[in-house]
């Protein structure tokens, strides 16, 4: 998939909204979860997935803990970049210490 260049409100509505539907949740029981009122967690879940309004970093790390991703996901303007923040988010620490290593020998250097 071709690299995106929304803008960020459009780009963390996108993201949630595909991070939402892959779970199949409605709008109302991820806000709920995530600490919204339930008499306003659907509006405004559906507020931030159409761009309208962006939440704040302070939710976006609620809703990130809530789907057990990382929050870089939800700013991520590259689909594949995208992909390998949820494939990273899924794996245990250690797979995690040697995804990183493998990718360190790969390229032979430190990236940082």
């Amino acid at each position: 998939m071709p690299v995106r260049n929304p803008s960020s409100n459009s780009i963390i509505g996108l993201r949630l909204r595909q991070a939402r539907q892959r779970r199949r949740w409605a709008q109302d029981e991820l806000g709920v979860m995530a600490g919204l009122e339930e008499s306003s967690s659907s509006a405004r879940i559906s507020r931030y997935e159409s761009g309208i309004h962006e939440p704040p970093f302070q939710f976006v790390e609620s809703l990130a803990r809530v789907m057990d991703i990382s929050p870089a996901y939800f700013y991520c303007p590259d689909d594949r970049l995208a992909e390998l923040i949820l494939i990273y988010s899924a794996l245990p620490e250690a797979e995690r210490q040697t995804l990183l290593h493998s990718i360190k020998n790969l390229f032979g250097r430190d990236f940082l």
